[in-house]
């Protein structure tokens, strides 16, 4: 049978739920829109994000694994703004039909999906080269979604977690890393399923003066701040946090900050506060117990500068971008 007339039997089959997990669903999949119901004194955000095969990842690569890390890149962005995730719709292209890959990947998307009670009401499926689109919904309290542009001079930088496993990992695929049995486990977890810190973003309302996720790097997602803000930034490279790990396999530090400085895929946050709301922030990492490190200043100068031991260092290195472009 063609792809077209058995859609709505495999978007039955495998993305459709008897009942929707959230009660503000009032139609779900299987017409031709979703009715949701929204509450007053809330604002909706919106964020979409596509992978390719071949591009984004390898088609060998576990269904499980890429339907969880679809729906957390999506996750990601929402937990950068301070929402809270609510729905999803997917548009998913398919070459062919292989019911074993559909049945794990819905069951990577759907499990992450219900870990944050956020349902999913509605999508496309088609023909044609692997590609996969999610569009994410959240809610936050009117006027409190946090955005790239609110750092002042003198807030300090902070990132969640730790920066570079995911990286450590791709260097490895590549050959370009050797990594010891023990920590390659924990670092393709760290790069195939990564944990959007939702909750983190959610109790930044208030604190944060800004906020962005680190998908492309930290050079690369700091500047987007910074160009938002109109702002400048000293990063002090001693202060990146990496894993016990990462610090095994790349215990020269020089070259571990670089890959640091530059990976991408670690799906953190990275955030600004004032100095006076640090004893906020710092109840918050202990509640969630999420750590939060501080890296650097924001500074009235232009231009991200990386300092090591307050000493100026000159980092190199291309951070992703999906056209190669510089800003």
């Amino acid at each position: 049978m063609h792809l077209a007339a058995r859609e709505f039997d495999l978007i039955a089959k495998y993305f459709r739920r008897d009942k929707a997990s959230r009660r503000d669903v009032k139609l779900g999949i299987g017409d031709d829109g979703a009715v949701l119901s929204l509450s007053g004194e809330v604002d909706l955000v919106v964020t979409t994000d596509t992978m390719v095969a071949g591009v984004h990842f390898d088609q060998r690569l576990s269904p499980k694994a890429i339907g969880h890390k679809l729906i957390a890149v999506n996750l990601s962005d929402l937990a950068a703004m301070g929402a809270e995730p609510t729905w999803l719709s997917l548009a998913i292209t398919l070459p062919d039909i292989n019911e074993d890959w559909l049945a794990e990947f819905s069951a990577g998307l759907l499990t992450l999906a219900d870990y944050y009670h956020c349902s999913l009401i509605g999508g496309d499926v088609t023909r044609g080269p692997l590609t996969l689109t999610v569009t994410a919904h959240g809610l936050v309290p009117e006027g409190r979604a946090i955005q790239r542009g609110g750092a002042q001079p003198g807030d300090r930088i902070y990132v969640s977690g730790t920066l570079g496993d995911a990286r450590a990992a791709l260097e490895s695929e590549r050959g370009a890393l050797e990594i010891d049995k023990k920590h390659l486990e924990y670092f393709t977890e760290r790069l195939h399923f990564p944990s959007p810190r939702v909750g983190l973003g959610q109790a930044l309302r208030g604190v944060a003066t800004s906020a962005i996720d680190l998908s492309d790097g930290l050079d690369s997602d700091l500047r987007h701040i910074l160009a938002a803000s109109k702002m400048g930034a000293k990063i002090f490279t001693e202060q990146l946090p990496a894993s016990n790990a990462l610090r095994e396999t790349m215990p020269k530090e020089h070259k571990r900050i670089g890959l640091q400085a530059f990976a991408g895929d670690d799906y953190e946050l990275c955030f600004t506060v004032s100095e006076g709301r640090r004893g906020s922030l710092e109840t918050i990492s202990k509640q969630l117990g999420v750590p939060v490190t501080c890296i650097g200043v924001i500074t009235k100068d232009p231009g991200l500068h990386y300092l090591y031991k307050d000493e100026p260092l000159q980092l190199t290195s291309d951070g992703f971008s999906h056209f190669g472009d510089t800003e």
